[in-house]
């Protein structure tokens, strides 16, 4: 279950197919933001043991899924570049709270709802891409994705008690389905 308080518009697949370079280049900023996220994590939070192989794992997963993403640019023949930052995961990450424990609470919730949606998306990809090789890739990415978004809920659960992780993921799913509807027309993976 991915904890999501939206489902993804039925007509995202095709504004995403008429520009599916553009959305693998975010597909690409995507991966090298998650790998960043999980070091991130391990810098800031080294007193917290039960992080560190969690997230030591994830970041390589991450960086290896960025690679595959990158090889596929190239293969198009599209450069990776700079791209103007979507909305989305600033507006996520302003619903994180200021004090700790509740910070690492949010952090480790808000990057499980990241990895739901991406999962949910890469799901609508594997089935709706009219290319078979793009369409096996995301259903190659989705057990990644599926597994993630579940290692930061376990980790979450080591932060706090259940019936909070469960009220905070449901205030914070809401918002994140706030911010899709406020940024609906841009086709990228999240926004």
């Amino acid at each position: 279950m991915l904890n999501l308080a939206s489902k993804t518009s039925g007509d995202w697949i095709e504004r995403v197919l008429d520009d599916f370079d553009a959305v693998l280049l975010d597909h690409a900023h995507c991966e090298k933001k998650a790998a960043g996220s999980a070091v991130k994590l391990l810098f800031q939070y080294p007193d917290r043991p039960f992080l560190l192989q969690p997230m030591a794992a994830l970041a390589r997963e991450e960086l290896d899924h960025f690679q595959q993403v990158l090889e596929r640019l190239e293969k198009r023949g599209v450069a990776f570049k700079r791209q103007r930052p979507s909305p989305y995961g600033g507006r996520l990450q302003a619903q994180l709270r200021r004090d700790e424990p509740g910070r690492l609470l949010d952090r480790l919730l808000v990057s499980a709802l990241i990895e739901a949606r991406s999962c949910e998306r890469f799901q609508i990809l594997a089935e709706g891409h009219p290319e078979p090789e793009w369409a096996d890739f995301y259903a190659s990415l989705l057990a990644s994705e599926a597994r993630h978004h579940g290692v930061y809920l376990r980790l979450a659960e080591q932060v706090a008690p259940g019936a909070e992780v469960r009220r905070r993921r449901g205030e914070l799913a809401e918002a994140e389905a706030g911010i899709l509807r406020e940024h609906f027309p841009l086709a990228r993976l999240h926004a």
